[in-house]
């Protein structure tokens, strides 16, 4: 293979880690916020078997991609869930206060890591959409094909898929870690869980057979501005207030 074409290989490469590294970031805070209820030895199995799926599900739509392109109902149901996720905790809270009680004390183990499966297949598939969107512009090796894709970008996208995992893994633990230090920054983590549902919403509003927002829309510099601006928002936010409420707390004591 000519010099410059792997040179070409290795700079997709490194912006797909780049890309794949920031959709991870989004994944691993919903399996943070969806196992902080449970007790740490269980969520170390939940978080395993999370990663176990995102990695299965990534693994299987790169065979599927030709398919899941046109199979806009997957990212819709992905963002309905998340959607549904942040807006059941806030509704659960009020309630469990309205009754005096705790509120939800959350799900099972299994259930638990049901949750998380659903999610990580709306993930993989915004993954994989997004990797191809890359790694498709590759010239092709000629040597054979997996799928309808060629053994090299294919090879790309896997192994940036791969690292993306890898992200996820320890970006996932330090969330949760987070969550169980600063509890008050419960509320923070599951609108973030809401303002991803709604990034996956336009991912579906943009899709070719909806075209109910323009194609290009969510990769442009002003959604992306909107996107992390708000988020960093909901997220400094959150810290600033459990931090005041600490130091609140402290002082009646």
């Amino acid at each position: 293979m000519d010099f410059s074409i792997l040179l070409e290989y290795g700079w997709v490469l490194i912006v797909l880690v780049a890309l794949e590294g920031l959709l991870a970031a989004d994944n691993a805070v919903v399996m943070a916020v969806l196992v902080k209820h449970l007790p740490e030895r269980e969520q170390k199995k939940a978080l395993f078997y999370g990663l176990l799926g995102a990695f299965t599900f990534r693994f299987l739509s790169l065979f599927v991609i030709s398919i899941l392109v046109d199979v806009w109902q997957v990212q819709a149901a992905g963002a309905l869930y998340l959607l549904y996720i942040s807006v059941s905790h806030f509704l659960k809270k009020k309630k469990g206060k309205k009754e005096g009680g705790e509120g939800h004390r959350g799900d099972s183990l299994w259930r638990t890591v049901l949750k998380i499966e659903l999610s990580d297949l709306a993930f993989a598939i915004d993954s994989i959409l997004a990797a191809v969107a890359i790694a498709v512009t590759l010239p092709e090796t000629g040597w054979f094909k997996v799928g309808e894709i060629d053994i090299g970008p294919f090879s790309v996208m896997l192994l940036g898929g791969i690292i993306g995992i890898v992200i996820m893994r320890f970006a996932a633990s330090a969330f949760a870690k987070i969550l169980k230090k600063y509890p008050d920054l419960e509320a923070a983590a599951f609108i973030i869980v809401g303002w991803v549902g709604v990034k996956l919403a336009v991912y579906t509003l943009s899709h070719p057979n909806l075209a109910l927002l323009d194609r290009h829309f969510p990769e442009s510099f002003a959604w992306k501005s909107i996107f992390w601006t708000v988020l960093i928002a909901i997220a400094l936010g959150g810290y600033l207030f459990s931090k005041r409420k600490a130091r609140t707390a402290d002082t009646e004591s």
